[in-house]
């Protein structure tokens, strides 16, 4: 891309900003501008608008496949799911873009250690229980792993040197996750200095549009592949590619299915996989109303009962449908450093930008239907979100513990 190309991209935005500097950078410098700005997509700023005024719709309780029905047709279910397994028809995605920095920990969160009196890293808890499926059922699922711009050289290294803990290289394949540029609240894109725009992860909403920008999907089609369980790095009971999971999910004719775990009580603040106008759908724990909250159902359960763990199965052939669609866009107000007009950097001591990203949570309501599937919150969820207290490492290992992990 020339300058003047550039300047035609951004000029029907308004950001023509983003080369003010650029006579006066070297020309590596501008060859990584002209860079960034072709991989730009600038229709994050269409969106702009529409994710201040979002509306959500009309919300309806959603039922789940309980315990107690998925034990009563366990076989079955399992039978369906190790026989797609064993024909390769599903695969997984990793999302592992993030760090450990709320765990005090500069690196790639996947790498932090979880043992006490030996190693036992994040991944390798992860690969540990998807390693359990492939032995049941003498078969290697496709595992992709989502890394973001920062860490994706460390994961592949750290990966490649521990021997993927097991695992058929094979059978892992990486790709990066999309960015999204920070905004100003003037609508302007910020540059981070001369010669780079403040960029951050596109959330993970993006995952399926980054693997399809990565080249990947061919490998999906080449290789049969008709489901996809995606699921996230910070939960370290993580069960993927569970047969019994995606065997109830064939067998009940839904598009998608979502694991969920009853609500600990009515005012726990999970989302919760819900109906809305008559879409599957997750409603966020503080757009829910009293009445929302507190409703029962005759047989005393809440009717908004099934907390989301992040684990979903999609399949294939509807992902492949959202990509010409724009998922919601989610802002955060944010602290952006940026170069101002001196070409000095400043690094604001209140939020002055937004920071936008997509929700695999949104991607539920692209679909016809989804299956809330119940699991047993002791045995499948222990999130490491922080370094003490709730969802903590802490908590983490007190389950792993309890699930009979030796740390």
């Amino acid at each position: 891309m020339t300058k003047t190309e550039a300047l035609a991209k951004l000029a029907p935005y308004g950001q023509e900003h983003l080369l003010k500097f650029f006579d006066s950078l070297t020309d590596s410098e501008q060859e990584q501008l002209l860079s960034q700005i072709e991989s730009l997509d600038l229709s994050v700023l269409d969106q702009l608008e529409a994710s201040h005024d979002a509306k959500r719709g009309t919300f309806e309780p959603l039922g789940a496949l309980t315990l107690e029905e998925i034990e009563a047709d366990k076989e079955k279910y399992r039978s369906i799911g190790l026989n797609a397994i064993r024909s390769g028809k599903a695969a997984c995605i990793l999302l592992a873009g993030g760090q450990g920095s709320r765990l005090g920990f500069d690196h790639p969160k996947g790498m932090y250690n979880m043992g006490i009196n030996r190693e036992l890293y994040i991944f390798q808890c992860l690969f540990n229980n998807l390693m359990e499926v492939t032995d049941e059922a003498d078969s290697y699922v496709h595992i992709f792993i989502m890394t973001s711009e920062a860490n994706d050289t460390e994961t592949r290294e750290f990966l490649q040197e521990n021997k993927f803990f097991g695992y058929s290289e094979e059978y892992v394949h990486f790709f990066v996750q999309e960015m999204a540029p920070a905004i100003g609240e003037n609508k302007k894109i910020i540059l981070a200095d001369k010669a780079s725009i403040a960029m951050s992860p596109n959330g993970n909403g993006g995952w399926f549009s980054s693997l399809h920008h990565a080249g990947l999907v061919p490998l999906l089609k080449r290789e049969g592949i008709e489901w996809l369980n995606v699921f996230a790095v910070d939960n370290v009971l993580q069960r993927m590619a569970d047969p019994v999971f995606i065997g109830a999910t064939i067998n009940s004719g839904c598009t998608s299915g979502g694991k969920v775990v009853a609500k600990a009580d009515p005012q726990e603040r999970v989302g919760v996989l819900c109906l809305e106008d008559g879409m599957p759908s997750i409603v966020e724990y503080y757009e829910m109303t009293d009445e929302m909250i507190t409703r029962r159902n005759a047989d005393g359960r809440l009717a908004y009962n099934y907390g989301v763990i992040l684990n979903y199965l999609f399949r294939t052939d509807k992902l492949m449908e959202t990509l010409d669609k724009k998922l919601p866009l989610h802002m955060a107000h944010k602290k952006v450093a940026y170069v101002n007009d001196n070409g000095d950097i400043v690094k604001p001591d209140e939020p002055n930008a937004y920071k936008f990203e997509t929700l695999v949570l949104d991607m539920i309501h692209m679909q016809d239907s989804c299956l809330a599937y119940e699991v047993v919150r002791e045995k499948e969820f222990a999130p490491v979100k922080n370094k003490d207290g709730v969802d903590s490492v802490v908590s983490a290992r007190e389950l792993l513990v309890k699930n009979g992990v030796d740390l």
